[in-house]
């Protein structure tokens, strides 16, 4: 099923296709014949999180936004019917891609999409235009203890009180309000529909098996700078300074291994786009 909003040389496409058996969301935007940008979301949210910058940059490139299985409007299966690892969740981002015809790519990576963005460019370097990265870790530096408060219990003992936190609706509202030079004018919608698809049945285990998995990103990150350092390439990072999860540190340690790379502080937090989806959206037509 495919549907478009609209008319103009900005409207969003909302398009629903079946990838290995699962129906699989993505929003696109922009002249087919433009350089292509994959947008690539974190948790708890969805393409939701780009709503704002796609019709920006449309003008410019051909814009594909997905909702990885267990997000959006995609498939939910439940764990014993799905894979819920970054393995997995890239190998279904990479059978969507391929499946619509997009080889080269930009790649903006926030939270989850960090280490789904990375496994797609370590996978097939040759075919990445760039990389944009908001709030998604690559180095240990950028890990702040509320992060280790969260995982390491879970990861070393089984406790899973503090991830369990992490799917309750005042802490999907803390992770976009906290930081916010503006909290009070923040849209609640975006935290709302977070919340409303974390409530469904069979969420909770789907999240808690993909933040047992993020341990096997840490090792990784090792792999990451070294495909940093090997293939260069062209980075913005743009980063919310109050993000109480990843820490400026870690947007500053691109730098030490990417030599074309700008790193521009956005004052807001880890959904930096809630305030300055206009501002990226110029960094993004400036770098690339």
């Amino acid at each position: 099923m495919n549907t478009t909003s609209a008319s103009s040389p900005a409207s969003v496409e909302h398009r629903q296709v079946e990838i290995d058996g699962l129906s699989t969301f993505y929003r696109a935007a922009g002249s087919p014949a433009h350089p292509v940008i994959v947008l690539l979301h974190g948790f708890p949210s969805s393409s939701h999180m780009f709503r704002d910058l796609i019709p920006l940059l449309a003008d410019r490139f051909r814009v594909i936004a997905p909702d990885y299985i267990g997000f959006g409007h995609s498939a939910a299966p439940a764990v014993d019917q799905f894979e819920y690892s970054f393995d997995k969740l890239t190998a279904h981002v990479r059978a969507l891609l391929d499946h619509i015809g997009v080889t080269d790519a930009i790649y903006y990576m926030q939270d989850y999409g960090g280490p789904i963005g990375l496994r797609l460019a370590t996978g097939k370097p040759e075919h990445v235009r760039g990389i944009v990265i908001q709030n998604a870790n690559a180095y240990m530096e950028g890990l702040t203890p509320a992060v280790a408060g969260v995982f390491m219990p879970l990861w070393e003992k089984g406790d899973e009180t503090g991830a369990r936190q992490m799917l309750l609706a005042e802490t999907t509202k803390m992770q976009y309000t906290a930081g916010a030079r503006q909290p009070e004018a923040l849209n609640p919608d975006a935290w709302t529909l977070d919340q409303a698809l974390l409530d469904r049945p069979g969420s909770a285990e789907r999240q808690l098996a993909l933040f047992n998995d993020y341990r096997h990103n840490v090792p990784l990150f090792d792999v990451w700078q070294a495909y940093f350092r090997a293939h260069q390439p062209k980075t913005l990072v743009a980063w919310g300074r109050g993000d109480p999860f990843f820490g400026v540190p870690g947007a500053e340690a691109f730098r030490r291994d990417i030599k074309d790379v700008r790193v521009e502080l956005l004052d807001s937090g880890h959904f930096a786009l809630e305030e300055d989806a206009a501002r990226v959206a110029d960094l993004i037509k400036q770098t690339f």
